[in-house]
């Protein structure tokens, strides 16, 4: 039997957001990969999955660097790349569970890209990204009528958030854990702060809802935190 790969998104953090088709497909697996980084023991994608992962399935879990050496990238991508293909050999129905949506900023973008000339068929279902989730949880409409929505990882250069924020209507900052204290004084600075709204963890036990951002200069901010704003 051929082997095939599936890249899952499980959305953000509540099992309930999995699409019916990576639910079906979760159960039905052979194979789990599970991506953790090295600070980490466990996967958040895998505790989201959870509920739908039948007690026989092999877990993997694959160490993803979040580090800049490029030799140490390159040797654990070509590890992680060799262990799938070695289960996709032996005929194995292998999933790869993804925070959000598989092709939206995610660890999986780079996997797909190293497995799609191996021969083995793969196929990418997608889940609900964070914004999404945190703009109907919250009441917050993303973009009305001709609003137009920019989507910025607040760790891009200063000179593109500049440039982004100060043409658009409402916007997304994603990774803002990095230098959040640089982006409340950019939001600021473009008025866009007035109705700005922070949430950490979405759908997840310790999730955090913070409307002032002010209170998070100085502050540790989670990994997993995303900011909406509109201009007001």
């Amino acid at each position: 039997m051929a082997g095939i790969f599936y890249g899952i998104g499980v959305g953000p953090g509540d099992p309930e957001l999995l699409t019916l088709k990576a639910v079906s497909v979760i159960r039905e697996a052979d194979v789990i990969i599970a991506p953790k980084t090295e600070k980490k023991e466990d996967s958040v994608a895998l505790s989201i999955a959870a509920p739908y992962v039948k007690e026989n399935v092999q877990i993997v879990k694959l160490v993803f660097p979040m580090v800049s050496d490029s030799d140490t990238l390159s040797e654990a991508w070509e590890y992680n790349k060799n262990v799938i293909v070695d289960l996709l050999k032996a005929g194995k129905k292998v999933i790869f569970l993804t925070l959000g949506d598989p092709m939206f900023y995610s660890t999986y973008i780079y996997v797909f890209r190293l497995l799609e000339n191996c021969g083995y068929p793969i196929e990418t279902i997608p889940g609900v990204p964070a914004f999404c989730a945190i703009g109907s949880k919250l009441g917050y409409p993303l973009v009305e009528g001709n609003d137009i929505l920019s989507i910025i990882p607040a760790t891009a250069s200063p000179e593109k958030v500049d440039k982004a924020l100060s043409i658009t209507d409402n916007v997304v900052l994603m990774k803002v854990y990095k230098n959040v204290n640089d982006i409340v004084d950019k939001l600021h600075k473009y008025n866009l702060s007035g109705q700005a709204v922070m949430i950490s963890r979405c759908g997840l036990p310790e999730e955090e809802v913070v409307c002032d951002l002010d209170s998070l200069k100085g502050r540790k901010i989670n990994y997993l935190s995303t900011i909406l704003s509109r201009r007001g």
